[in-house]
């Protein structure tokens, strides 16, 4: 497991990856400028660290 944040949960190999992957895309979108739209990239980053969020819960009870 890979810990990006105190605050957030361990994420494995493959969302860590796909987590660098989305992160990448933004900045390339944020040399474009302010104004691109990157709400998308956003909402598939927070995707993946509430389904590892959701994976800790369960593991931990």
């Amino acid at each position: 497991m890979i810990r990006t944040h105190p605050n957030d949960p361990p994420l494995t190999a493959g969302e860590a990856a796909k987590a660098a992957w989305y992160i990448g895309r933004m900045a390339k979108r944020g040399l474009a400028g302010d104004d691109v739209d990157q709400s998308d990239l956003q909402r598939k980053l927070d995707r993946i660290i509430d389904g590892a969020r959701k994976r800790a819960d369960q593991a931990g009870k």
